[in-house]
């Protein structure tokens, strides 16, 4: 956590911002996020829920790492009252998160090998697929800035750059996806058990937040106890809580005396309460697995909050 410029003997600008291999990426990053949003703005086209969501995480991630390289090769982060460590490891992750996804909705939504019908014709195809092409260029740009950055075992270094840490914002990903069936007609709402189950994904999602933000702001240090212990003990509270929604969730929607086993045969296909209970245990299997490997990593940790 800086706050003053480097010396002016040193160079205002720092031109291994875009040449060192995290640089690199870095602008590979820019070049394919523009190429991509780019093609879909300008023939391949977007509708609905879904092409919103990818654009809006193509524009999101572009102008996050704009700013990144922009910060980095003026110095100016070293100006800013936060960790950049943290931030730029915690925004890699999150991007990396969100080009992946969108990387699959859009070709699974809107890319058909066959040329749709005029007007739109075959280059409206074409456009598309280069723009599926680019979009998963994006995500393995910012998955290899993810592995550059990523702190090794016994290196000291922030937060947010060591396993426990990325795992943070995983999980946090995982339970936005939760959140998402939740609200989709998943009917919650029937039973204490399954409100339980609400409950659990939300106290665990905000204690995860805090904790990044925490990290991002450089104020691990004045919690009045260690903070690898506090995470330690965060964990394993969190391990034991998904631990409860992993039994209750299915029990009281599959089970035959509260809910169906199977899917229903009338239940239309998108709008089906059944379909959102199924990914919502889906997905608490996939965070309680997140949490249990996150507690094994977070015994280990060493890292330094100010970087």
């Amino acid at each position: 956590m800086g706050s003053t410029m480097e010396p002016p003997g040193g160079g205002y600008l720092h031109l291994g911002a875009v040449t060192s291999p995290v640089g690199t990426a870095r602008v590979l990053q820019l070049a394919f996020g523009c190429t991509t949003f780019s093609l879909v703005a300008h023939r391949g086209g977007f509708a609905g829920v879904q092409g919103t969501f990818c654009m809006a995480a193509w524009g999101f991630c572009f102008a996050l790492s704009g700013l990144v390289v922009a910060c980095e090769f003026t110095r100016l982060h070293s100006c800013l009252r936060f960790s950049w460590g943290n931030f730029t490891a915690a925004f890699a992750m999150l991007a990396t998160l969100l080009s992946a996804t969108a990387a699959v909705i859009y070709p699974l939504y809107f890319t058909r090998l066959e040329c749709p019908p005029e007007p739109e014709g075959c280059a409206v195809r074409d456009f598309r697929l280069a723009a599926s092409v680019f979009a998963g260029l994006l995500f393995l740009a910012y998955a290899a800035e993810v592995a550059l950055t990523r702190a090794r075992p016994g290196q000291v270094a922030s937060y947010m750059a060591t396993v426990s840490g990325l795992l943070k914002i995983v999980q946090a990903f995982v339970a936005c996806i939760i959140f998402g069936a939740l609200v989709h007609d998943s009917r919650y709402g029937r039973y204490v058990a399954t409100q339980w189950c609400v409950a659990v994904y939300s106290l665990c999602f905000l204690a995860t937040v805090a904790i990044v933000a925490l990290s991002v702001m450089g104020y691990t240090g004045g919690l009045g106890c260690p903070f690898d212990r506090l995470v330690v003990v965060y964990t394993f509270l969190a391990v034991l809580l998904y631990l409860s929604a992993a039994v209750i969730w299915p029990v009281f929607c599959f089970d035959p005396k509260y809910g169906e086993p199977r899917r229903p045969p009338n239940c239309p296909r998108g709008s089906c309460p059944w379909d959102s209970q199924l990914v919502v245990a889906t997905f608490t299997y996939v965070n309680l697995l997140l949490y249990i490997a996150d507690l094994a990593y977070s015994q280990r940790i060493r890292f330094v909050p100010t970087l």
